[in-house]
Formats: structure tokens, sequence, C-alpha cells
């Protein structure tokens, strides 16, 4: 076989965050209201019901974030499926910075008009500057190297093969 132009190289970048108090409030909530739910017969469905919100900390508690040629993806480690997907065609540009829970709505998972985030903490941030003009925002470690990785994969894809 013939090959003019070598192996391609794919590059990939992951980084993990797990916000320790998030998934401790989740799960002390979650044996809590197990506890009460066994113990008081009467309001046993309102104790399973109000399970909801431990488990959204439990979810959004530990994130796994990949940059790859075929977009950004963010999503939880305990549940897999539940996760945002950006291709690179929604995405205009990449930027990183530091990043405060309450300039992005709070910590966890929101969304509003204009300006959707997951949040564990302050620090470090990718910004993600989409293509019907909202942005979403991702806290994570070693934010620049995932912005400079989309910025060169949205430069790449826009120059051809």
């Amino acid at each position: 076989m013939n090959q003019e132009h070598g192996p391609q190289r794919v590059t990939v970048w992951h980084r993990t965050l797990i916000s320790g108090w998030m998934l401790a409030t989740g799960i002390v909530a979650a044996v809590g209201l197990f506890v009460l739910a066994g113990v008081d017969p009467h309001h046993r469905s309102f104790m399973l019901w109000l399970l909801v919100f431990p488990a959204a900390f439990l979810i959004v508690g530990a994130i796994r974030v990949t940059v790859s040629p075929r977009g950004v993806t963010a999503g939880s480690l305990l549940v897999p499926f539940l996760r945002r997907r950006f291709p690179l065609e929604r995405i205009e540009s990449a930027s990183a910075r530091w990043t405060k829970p309450a300039e992005i709505g709070g910590w966890g998972y929101r969304w509003n008009p204009g300006l959707s985030s997951i949040s564990l903490r302050e620090g470090d941030a990718i910004w993600l500057a989409l293509t019907g003009g909202s942005q979403f925002v991702i806290t994570i470690d070693d934010a620049d190297t995932a912005a400079e990785l989309t910025n060169h994969l949205l430069a790449r894809g826009h120059e051809g093969p």
C-alpha cells in the first residue's frame, strides 16, 4: 500500500473532576431519606420522591470532559449516558479563564438563556461560544489545553483534510 501522507494523528484530551462535598451530600441525604422512608410508612412515598434531590448531587458531583475531533463532551461519571455533546459544527470558538460559580448560575448543572454550565467549583473553566449565540461553560482543570485543542480542531476542520 502506498501512503503519501503517513498515518494521521488523533489528539484527544480527557479530564475528570470530582466534587467531594456534592457526592457526600448526595450520599448522606439519600441514606437519610431511605431511613426515614423505612421508619415512617405514612410518608414513605414522599420520602422516596425526595430522592430526586440527592440523585442530582450524585449525578453532577463527578464529571468527565473530553475534547476530540468529534467535539466536546461533558458527562456524569456515575451515570455515563447523561452527557452534553457539542459537535465541532456547533462550536464557534473556545477560551479558558478563571470562573466563579456565581457568574455562571451556581454549582451543578445550570441552564439559562444564552449561558449554560456545569460547575463543581471555582477555578479553570472552558468557555464554548456556540453557533446559536449561546455559551456553555465547564469548570475543569487544564481548561487552557482543552480550549487550545478545540480551537485547533476547529481551524483544521475549516481548512479541510
